[in-house]
């Protein structure tokens, strides 16, 4: 999100992070039974990552919130890049299961919907560019559940996985911008009406900034501005954008069937 950093996931030890995904144990731990679970410690950097971004996310402010020593902390997990990928694959989830008697279109609309509110939920989601999939039973069945919204509507396996990739993204950019927008004003402490309040008296008062130098600007800004809110504008620009690629891909499975 803009001003506010961005990481990689996937650059920890893909052997050992697999095994932490999907339960493989370790080998032999000696000593005294260990008080924490690596769940506990993926649910504690989730509540952390929640409040106050990915970049809050160390293994020493983790290990603060646990009440223990950062070493301990080790012995859970090999450290912050094994953990970035528990905690995709946990909030991953919390996706529910599509009803299976929907059609392709609302299926989509709803995970779309799903993923939304998932973004919204978890902001930090947004700052982990997932170049690299977190490989567990979460973001498996996530990705099952899309591509079998459009299982046997007439797409080939690339098309699948290109139309899952199109819905998904346009979710990511859209609540990128609805998060930033709100971010904006809790830092400014104004809101967009507000600062036009500010801002559109100054600008009125320059005569190259004025309607009849930009027209398509001028008209199109005001009536935009007058049908939604800032506060809803990246709301209502996800449902459009999602309406027209639903109907792109219509047009596309209706030409196959002919």
């Amino acid at each position: 999100m803009s001003g506010v950093s961005t990481e990689e996931n996937g650059g920890g030890d893909p052997r050992r992070v697999i095994e932490l995904l999907w339960g493989v144990p370790g080998p032999p731990r000696r000593g005294p039974k260990p008080k924490l679970t690596t769940a506990d410690v993926v649910r504690t950097a989730v509540a952390l990552a929640d409040a106050d971004s990915i970049d809050a996310v160390t293994i020493r402010r983790v290990a603060e919130q646990l009440g223990v020593s950062p070493m301990s902390l080790y012995t859970y997990v090999p450290g912050r890049a094994e953990l970035l990928d528990l905690m995709i694959d946990h909030a991953h989830g919390e996706l529910p299961v599509p009803d299976p008697g929907l059609g392709w279109r609302a299926a989509l609309t709803v995970i779309a919907e799903d993923l939304w509110a998932l973004f919204h939920r978890h902001p930090w989601l947004l700052q982990v560019t997932t170049t690299r999939s977190a490989l567990g039973p979460h973001s498996f069945a996530k990705y099952e559940h899309e591509l079998r919204a459009v299982e046997g509507i007439g797409l080939d396996d690339v098309e699948m996985d290109a139309v899952v990739s199109l819905v998904t993204g346009l979710v990511r950019g859209t609540a990128r911008s609805s998060l930033d927008a709100a971010r904006l004003v809790r830092t400014s402490g104004m809101t967009d009406a507000q600062w036009w309040e500010r801002a559109g008296p100054v600008l009125a008062g320059i005569p190259a900034a004025a309607p009849a130098h930009y027209p398509l600007s001028s008209r199109v800004g005001q009536a935009a501005g007058e049908a939604h809110n800032a506060a809803e504008d990246p709301a209502f620009i996800f449902r459009f954008g999602l309406a027209r690629v639903l109907d792109g891909i219509e047009t596309l499975v209706s030409e196959r069937q002919q």
